[in-house]
């Protein structure tokens, strides 16, 4: 979409064609942080061309690195696909159904943690709103916690997290944004281990966008109500279109 837009000479909000990608492909995503210094979790990626000659290497990973193993498709979001094994017969089960979205998929070391989410805005110079937390009733936060069951997790905003925590945490959201080249908007969610360990989860560039999804009540509670964070993210794309077009692109 982002790369038809920009053929069509069209300013857009959001992250432009490789801030998209980016945020798309959760293999390059953990491989640009892991780069860059930035604290993930320790994963694994699995080909499904690989996969029949490779079962034992990915069991053996899995136990070396601890039960239990997320397992994801690498270029989908909501939860689609993903599954949570304790063990090596639950690997390979939640593996080939991970198989059935994507030929790639991460497996994920797995910790108790709490999983924080936080807003980002801007385009060169981000900015990062409070802190989100969400509290699944399931055993993790499913397709099913989000979508289906009303009552399948407890969102609290702000999160109940220290201000010096909260403060690294934010400012982890912008390093990563502009790792990550996005625009706009992005909200950047992550595991924290208590008491005070955070990892990067992973950023989502096009993030829900209703009246209660977290994105606008995470700036709501910030001080941005809904109407001005619109207003805001088009003045942004028109700014980065024009930022854009000041470049001479060919000889006179």
């Amino acid at each position: 979409m982002q790369g038809t837009l920009e053929l069509l000479n069209v300013p857009y909000v959001g992250s432009g064609v490789l801030g998209s990608a980016l945020g798309m492909d959760k293999e390059i995503q953990k491989r640009l942080l892991e780069a860059a210094d930035l604290p993930i979790v320790p994963y694994t990626v699995v080909h499904q061309s690989e996969w029949q000659g490779i079962q034992g290497q990915v069991g053996a990973w899995a136990r070396n690195t601890g039960y239990p193993v997320f397992v994801k498709p690498a270029s989908l979001g909501s939860s689609v696909g993903v599954g949570k094994a304790h063990d090596e017969r639950e690997l390979a089960r939640a593996v080939e159904h991970a198989f059935q979205f994507d030929t790639k998929v991460i497996l994920e070391k797995g910790y108790r943690v709490r999983e924080i989410e936080c807003a980002v805005l801007g385009n060169k110079a981000p900015k990062a709103s409070v802190l989100g937390e969400v509290r699944p009733r399931h055993e993790f936060y499913s397709y099913e916690a989000k979508y289906l069951d009303p009552n399948g997790a407890e969102l609290l905003i702000p999160a109940p997290v220290a201000e010096p925590l909260a403060v690294r945490v934010r400012e982890l959201a912008c390093q990563v944004f502009r790792l990550l080249q996005c625009a706009g908007m992005a909200r950047v969610d992550f595991f924290l281990l208590e008491p005070d360990t955070v990892f990067v989860n992973e950023v989502n560039t096009i993030p829900g966008f209703t009246s209660i999804s977290m994105y606008p009540r995470l700036w709501e509670a910030s001080g941005i109500p809904l109407p001005d964070l619109v207003r805001h993210l088009v003045e942004l794309a028109v700014e980065r279109y024009a930022a854009r077009h000041d470049f001479v692109r060919h000889r006179p």
